[in-house]
């Protein structure tokens, strides 16, 4: 992990914000950026000098572009701009989630086309620094005219206002400040709508989604290959030759995954005359694992470009002109994270598919609901219950939020993205999703307890279920047990990294497959 991570607007990576939002790594201004920010500036005070007639410097907003602002009110005009744009609702964003958010504004106004004084942005900077984590409700966003109502929260412990956690508890945002050490400002021309005017809480949302859903899906690699094992399932499913001739590469990396996982198993068979071939939920595990890695590196790819752009509005070009377009509409992102959604919710169902065939004595041949004595216990089949629960909650989820739009502002925004639904969702499904793998690791490695004498484990899933074991017990119901609180172990195993750690030190997991090799 990176000590410290300069910032020039050009070239964050979704690991950088990573580092960033959940690993604490401080940011650094570069010195091209601070050039091109201090430039920028010049252009809106020759303005505001100039008394000439610019959107959103001297101007009402939306559909009050025709009001003109007198220049002593100009900072008034700012500031209310924060005060009644903050009107969101709900539960608050994560802390790695407004830590991602402040990260990716400091990160796009460094570019230079937004007109924004240095000092704010060092504001910013330092409050991300040094611990302060504003308030941000999850809900009220369009993903139009940027997250407008999420950003003012995210602005307002700047002027001394709102509320902010520091330290992990909750406090007004002047006094976060005061704590943090962090001078509170008063916003110029031009600065509130720099701040507020982009798609930057639907890109750290996804974003971090984006990152999650990788790392979901060589779980899900992982469990699939447990549970093939289980099975005494058919290798030659997985051949390089088969998938070569379909070069899709999500569809050669998850086969490519598999075999490295089962390497030297004798828990797999070769196909016989007497058996051809495994259900599509084991068989077709390069196909389905492998389209939602083709989605999820499309939607990488899209995040990446995002977190390095500019996304407000008016745009303050090298030249002096002002532009009025739509850089700040979510919908380029918005599609991709429907997109996310889905590619994470089918990870879920066909993992919830093979828990079923763990648990289901008809389809395994172990004993009913993987417990030793079936009856008295009920085992394992309540865990397949919720897995189910789950994966139908992620099929409404997975409806596309992009696809809607509502009028606004007097119907000057009349066509909106709904981007920042679409995040929030497809992070969702993909908690889903994770607890469904988690469930299905937890019951694969029940089921391994029950053959393990039939033969030797592969080099990965031996790490796997060695690893799982030090924190997940066979669970043989002699006693009932609370079977809540060992999910919520295996749960802890999959989302800290510690298994998908160990694994991957001993084989190599791909998303993509490398053409080049």
């Amino acid at each position: 992990m990176s000590e410290t991570i300069i910032l020039n607007g050009k070239d964050l990576t979704l690991e950088q914000v990573i580092e960033v939002s959940r690993g604490g790594v401080k940011i650094e201004l570069s010195s091209e950026a601070v050039e091109a920010v201090n430039a920028s500036r010049k252009i809106i005070d020759d303005i505001v000098e100039s008394k000439r007639t610019v959107y959103g410097v001297n101007t009402g907003f939306g559909s009050l572009v025709k009001v003109s602002i007198p220049q002593e009110e100009t900072r008034q005009l700012q500031e209310n701009l924060i005060r009644t744009h903050s009107s969101g609702f709900g539960d608050p964003l994560k802390e790695d989630e407004v830590r991602a958010i402040m990260l990716i504004r400091v990160n796009s106004l460094l570019k230079g086309y937004s007109g924004i004084r240095l000092s704010t942005i060092e504001t910013l900077m330092g409050m991300l620094n040094n611990g302060v984590v504003p308030h941000i409700p999850e809900k009220g966003s369009l993903g139009a005219s940027g997250d407008l109502a999420p950003l003012s929260h995210m602005v307002l412990p700047m002027l001394g206002l709102g509320r902010a956690y520091f330290n992990g508890e909750l406090m007004t945002g002047k006094e976060a400040m005061e704590k943090a050490g962090v001078p509170v400002i008063h916003l110029e021309a031009k600065e509130g709508l720099a701040l507020i005017n982009g798609t930057t809480v639907l890109t750290a949302i996804g974003a971090l989604a984006t990152y999650d859903s990788i790392e979901l899906l060589k779980l899900a690699d992982i469990a699939g290959a447990l549970s093939l094992e289980v099975h005494n399932g058919i290798v030659n499913a997985f051949d390089e030759e088969l998938h070569i001739i379909r070069p899709h590469s999500g569809q050669l990396a998850t086969a490519k995954n598999i075999r490295h996982l089962i390497a030297g198993s004798t828990l797999t068979t070769p196909a016989t005359a007497e058996r051809v071939q495994d259900a599509y939920s084991l068989r077709c595990m390069p196909q389905i694992h492998g389209a939602s890695k083709d989605a999820i590196a499309y939607v990488k790819e899209k995040v990446e470009i995002e977190i390095n752009s500019v996304t407000d509005n008016p745009i303050i070009t090298r030249s002096g002109d002002v532009i009025s377009g739509g850089n700040f509409h979510g919908e380029p992102m918005a599609q991709p994270f429907d997109y996310l959604g889905i590619g994470a919710a089918e990870i879920g169902n066909v993992s919830e598919r093979r828990v079923e065939r763990l648990v289901n004595t008809n389809l395994s041949g172990l004993p009913s609901f993987l417990v030793k004595h079936p009856g008295v216990n009920s085992g394992f089949m309540i865990t397949q219950y919720a897995a189910a629960s789950l994966a139908s909650e992620n099929k409404i989820l997975a409806h596309p939020a992009s696809v809607d739009s509502i009028t606004s502002c007097e119907n000057q925004e009349d066509f909106v993205s709904m981007g920042t639904t679409a995040a929030r969702t497809a992070r969702d499904i993909l908690i889903n999703s994770r607890r469904i793998v988690a469930t299905e690791i937890m019951a694969a490695c029940q089921a391994i307890d029950f053959v393990s004498d039939r033969g030797v484990m592969g080099k990965g899933t031996q790490i796997a279920y060695d690893t799982f074991r030090k924190y997940v017990n066979f669970i043989d119901y002699d006693k009932d047990i609370e079977i809540y609180d060992e999910l919520e172990k295996a749960t802890e195993v999959i989302t800290s990294g510690v298994l998908l750690k160990a694994v991957e030190e001993a084989v190599d997991l791909e998303i993509e497959f490398d053409f080049s090799k």
